[in-house]
């Protein structure tokens, strides 16, 4: 039986049980439940000193609002991310893989701000200062006036930020904090909320921009209960692939700008520098197209991005064919051959199919139905693509090559890397310099690359 006072919480999702079960009734999770004294009842409010509230004062929708200021931290990738620059009071959630170089990332914020004129501190409860003062000193920010601290004590941390005034603070990371009005270790649910509470509270109440680093799980998501991404103001994910140098910053939630925005960055011995131009980063163009390769003109947030997709179908050596996928979805690509075998008298069932995103970068969106469709085609056919052209369309599942948004920001990116010949969704109109074969449905597609005129 538990004690009084104890309950005990889910680790995965924050539910709490009254008792102790193997696995968590509310997600299914085995072995989750762990023991946690709690200050008062869940979902109880404390006593009122007062007895009665102040009421809500209520404002129309005409009513204006000026727009929130920005802090500009001076690495033009992050503030591109977080919507222009870093919101005084907001809170900022950065996940990400171990080693990914998320503290890398923010003591680099960290420092061009503070070298910009902003008051900012670092605290640690993972590395000594020793560790941090080396680091900044090989990513060349020895000279930046940021205040450095290792401390996991959750009130030592408040009554500091208290005393001093600061602009932007960075936490690395919220597991790491406890606060002695828990009786729970730290990292555990309960802790991990109760720190990121606190924390935000003091961002809303003093306007300091408080950046939080978040361990991940296996599964990639943020450690802890759901209930600290809702909290926050903006949830950023670091993503990269073991191998390749460069690194994703994506936004899963932002309230002061746009969801779908990536910084991309260059892990090098100094730390992480900007890339300016991705799409020259995730191309080769060195040397002709091989089978099986078709270049991708996606758009990532606001920016145009070119990415090649690489596709290989080989006889099957066992029985069952494998159908193997990196960096896009396995569902979409089984549609795409179900859409090659019916519509268009490919047939696939007999051979191995392999799809990769060159460069380790990740693709969601439907534009690149017809960038897979022509690459796998290409290497099934062994007709070689156009070393000069771009592919992009949805392809529907009756074989029809629908329009996508920005075609023409897409065409204009190419082009300024040397395209000239476009495989797209017809009636749309081609930019200077540019040749757009436009077709209506994929068989119409396939015929084109067989064309050897048109290649």
């Amino acid at each position: 039986m538990a004690r009084d006072g104890a309950a005990y919480v889910c680790q995965s999702c924050g539910s709490v049980q009254s008792k102790w079960a193997g696995q968590c009734p509310a997600c299914a999770a085995w072995n989750s439940l762990v023991e946690e004294i709690q200050s008062r009842p869940p979902g109880a409010m404390a006593p009122s000193k007062t007895g009665r509230g102040r009421g809500l004062a209520f404002e129309g929708l005409q009513d204006a609002t000026p727009a929130p200021p920005r802090i500009a931290t001076g690495v033009e990738e992050f503030d591109r991310v977080c919507g222009g620059g870093v919101v005084p009071g907001s809170a900022i959630l950065l996940g990400g893989d171990p080693g990914v170089g998320k503290s890398t990332l923010l003591l680099q914020v960290a420092g061009h701000a503070a070298l910009r004129g902003a008051a900012c501190a670092y605290i640690s409860g993972e590395e000594a200062i020793e560790q941090v003062r080396a680091r900044a000193q090989r990513m060349g920010l020895a000279a930046a006036p940021v205040k450095l601290a290792a401390e996991t004590s959750l009130r030592e941390i408040l009554e500091g930020l208290k005393r001093d005034r600061f602009d932007l603070v960075v936490i690395d990371s919220i597991q790491t904090l406890w606060s002695d009005a828990h009786e729970a270790a730290p990292g555990s649910v309960t802790q991990v909320r109760a720190a990121t509470g606190e924390l935000v509270r003091l961002a809303k109440k003093r306007g300091v921009a408080v950046l939080l680093v978040g361990h991940v799980t296996k599964e990639g998501t943020i450690a802890g209960p759901r209930v600290i991404e809702h909290m926050v103001d903006a949830v950023l994910a670091f993503e990269g692939e073991r191998g390749y140098p460069f690194r994703i910053l994506r936004g899963a939630k932002n309230r002061f700008g746009a969801t779908d925005e990536i910084g991309v960055f260059e892990m090098g011995d100094a730390g992480l520098s900007e890339v300016k131009n991705p799409s020259a980063l995730f191309l080769n163009t060195a040397g002709e197209r091989a089978a099986g390769a078709a270049v991708f003109a996606g758009i990532e947030g606001s920016r145009p991005v070119l990415v090649e997709f690489q596709a290989l179908v080989a006889p099957a050596a066992y029985g069952t064919p494998r159908r193997a996928v990196v960096g896009w979805d396995s569902g979409r690509l089984a549609m795409i051959l179900a859409v090659l075998e019916a519509r268009c008298g490919l047939g696939f069932g007999d051979r191995d199919v392999y799809l990769n995103v060159a460069g380790g970068l990740r693709i969601s969106e439907p534009a690149a139905d017809l960038a897979a469709a022509a690459a796998l085609v290409s290497s099934a056919l062994d007709e070689a693509l156009p070393q000069d052209c771009v592919v992009f369309g949805e392809i529907s599942l009756s074989g029809e090559v629908r329009p996508v948004s920005r075609m023409d920001a897409r065409l204009k990116e190419a082009a300024k890397l040397g395209f000239r010949k476009a495989l797209a969704p017809a009636d749309l109109e081609g930019v200077a310099g540019m040749t757009v074969s436009g077709v209506s449905r994929l068989a119409d597609a396939i015929r084109r690359i067989r064309d050897v005129e048109w290649a």
